[in-house]
């Protein structure tokens, strides 16, 4: 059977498929050029909903409120958006083989899909602990979060578990921000990690701090330096306690396990350079096959502020890379130039009544700055990072817009630090007052 032949093809349905799609309608797009293929059901949506708004007891959001692209206040493309645009959504679609030097996808059911250009962007799944063989693991009420399917699933739970007992297991970002979902439905919370404190690829000692006592004084308990070795479940198969190294065993109704993910790259293993985990590109994002570029968590790019390869993990860089991978497959049949990709690192995060952003590089010397007492009614800190006497990166807990946007630009710009006592006092001041 000959495949349906597309002129652009997006993999993946996540974030940065719709980004890409509204900026080929941007650019210029004819009707039936264009199809993003996706395993998932439903258009592209803000993966990060899910982990925040999809699990808050009252006004929780749901599709089609948080379809794409509303997560960077722009317009929402309900499914009929792809349809009036002439984009073919091919959904539900589980895409098992690719053959990059001949252009062609293969699905589960035996479709084949053809292409002149693919723009990869089938982003990360989640490390399971029954990867691991972790006894018990397969019990039912152990529960991850990466589709809109896994959250239906954890809210059917929640709301089946009412005043019962969670467990985390993991203490990064879905770790945080679900430990503070599950706390706002009541559920008694106990969040368990192996690192000395939360979020430690990101956070200092000194940040963290901050996080675990406002955390302990909503009640939600931390056990650190230990991990979760198996599980125990009844006769239904349902999930009654985490056995823990250290020897504790925790009662659970329910656990939630959030232990990173992987980059979804083996469909195109021995066929693309690789590089860092990811799938090695340009600063136009394109791979080292002709026309196929990578986007989003799956990409291995220079990140010219740094002058390094990188990967990144974050929906900032699957919304902006993806849409420079089309503008520079538009400016490539233009036979025009586009600059290259030049990002600013970005992370955020939600939970309670709390919001952080930092920017930049945590490398260095870490300096921490204003009230991050977790007992304070309005608490608002932040940190900068000093290498070679400059600043690198910043974090802020608290920050208004023009703060935010502030601590960005000390990222950006790296200015010099000459006293590193004064910079302390200083504080935020340091950010909001530079030219």
């Amino acid at each position: 059977m000959a495949g349906i032949h597309y002129k652009y093809l997006i993999l993946g349905g996540g974030v940065a498929a719709g980004y890409a799609a509204r900026e080929f309608a941007k650019l210029g797009l004819s009707s039936g050029k264009l199809a993003i293929i996706s395993k998932e059901g439903v258009a592209p949506y803000e993966r990060p909903a899910l982990s925040k708004a999809y699990l808050f007891p009252q006004g929780a959001a749901r599709l089609p409120g948080f379809h794409v692209c509303v997560g960077s206040g722009g317009e929402r493309l309900l499914p009929e958006w792809y349809s009036e645009k002439g984009i073919d959504l091919i959904l539900s679609t589980e895409i098992v083989k690719a053959e990059l030097s001949e252009k062609t996808l293969t699905s589960a059911a035996g479709a084949t899909y053809t292409f002149d250009n693919l723009v990869i962007a089938t982003g990360s799944s989640v490390i399971r602990l029954t990867d691991f063989g972790v006894e018990g693991a397969d019990a039912n009420n152990i529960l991850y979060l990466r589709e809109i399917d896994d959250a239906d699933k954890l809210v059917e739970v929640i709301q089946s578990k009412k005043n019962g007992k969670a467990v985390i297991v993991g203490g990064g970002y879905i770790g945080l921000e679900l430990g503070a979902a599950l706390k706002l439905n009541d559920l008694d919370v106990t969040m368990v990690y192996p690192e000395p404190w939360c979020m430690p690829r990101l956070f200092t000692a000194g940040i963290a701090a901050f996080y675990e006592g406002y955390y302990e004084n909503k009640g939600i308990k931390i056990i650190k330096g230990t991990v979760a070795v198996g599980f125990n479940s009844d006769a239904n198969g349902d999930v009654t306690a985490v056995k823990l190294k250290d020897g504790r065993v925790l009662d659970a109704d329910i656990v939630v396990v959030g232990v990173g993910g992987r980059p979804l790259t083996t469909l195109f293993k021995g066929q693309v350079d690789e590089e860092k985990g990811g799938i090695k590109t340009d600063g136009f994002f394109k791979t080292s096959v002709p026309n196929v570029y990578a986007v989003g968590d799956v990409a291995t790019f220079p990140l010219k502020l740094y002058n390094e390869l990188r990967r990144v993990e974050h929906v900032d860089h699957a919304r902006k890379s993806a849409e420079h991978a089309v503008k520079a497959i538009k400016a490539a049949e233009e036979g025009t130039n586009i600059e290259e990709y030049d990002y600013l690192p970005y992370f955020y995060s939600r939970a309670f009544d709390l919001s952080w952003q930092f920017y930049g590089d945590n490398v260095g010397d870490p300096i921490l700055f204003g009230d991050s007492d977790p007992s304070s009614a309005k608490p608002k800190f932040g940190s900068y990072w000093i290498k070679d006497g400059k600043v690198f990166g910043a974090f802020l807990e608290g920050g208004s817009p023009e703060e935010n946007k502030a601590i960005a630009k000390v990222a950006k710009l790296q200015p010099p630090v000459a006293d590193v006592d004064q910079l302390k006092n200083e504080g935020l001041s340091f950010a909001t007052k530079l030219e």
